[in-house]
């Protein structure tokens, strides 16, 4: 936030902004949810002053990704089966899912996309 708030003048016109969250935004996984959280909302007014210059700015939300170092090789067999059982794809995430949601959001198909948390966590939170 602190450096996005920092470069925001020097930002393209037309171009994306993309910060990067946690499912843990919305389960209170302590004083980091609540970090994430506050990410999710200081998005909505960043959106709001950098859309009249064409740049959006999203938010993507990833659950459980394996293959990471974010749990430090952390998680029992067990923990880790909870949260692939959790998800309603039956299989933990990937970086590349993140990349993917990441480039849609940078791409031309998504400008009129502004504002928003994309949740990359296979169901584990669903919206409406």
């Amino acid at each position: 936030m602190l450096i996005t708030a920092a470069v925001a003048d020097r930002l393209t016109d037309g171009g994306a902004v993309i910060s990067i969250s946690s499912i843990a935004a919305d389960k209170g996984a302590g004083a980091y949810g609540a970090a994430k959280a506050g990410l999710a909302s200081w998005n909505i007014d960043l959106a709001g002053e950098l859309g009249p210059r064409g740049v959006t700015a999203n938010v993507v939300s990833p659950g459980y990704i394996a293959d990471t170092e974010f749990f430090r090789n952390q998680l029992t067999d067990q923990r880790r089966a909870t949260l692939i059982a959790s998800t309603l794809t039956g299989r933990a995430g990937t970086p590349d899912d993140v990349a993917g949601a990441v480039t849609f959001l940078a791409s031309s198909a998504a400008r009129q996309i502004t504002g928003q948390v994309l949740a990359v966590n296979g169901g584990a939170r669903t919206s409406r």
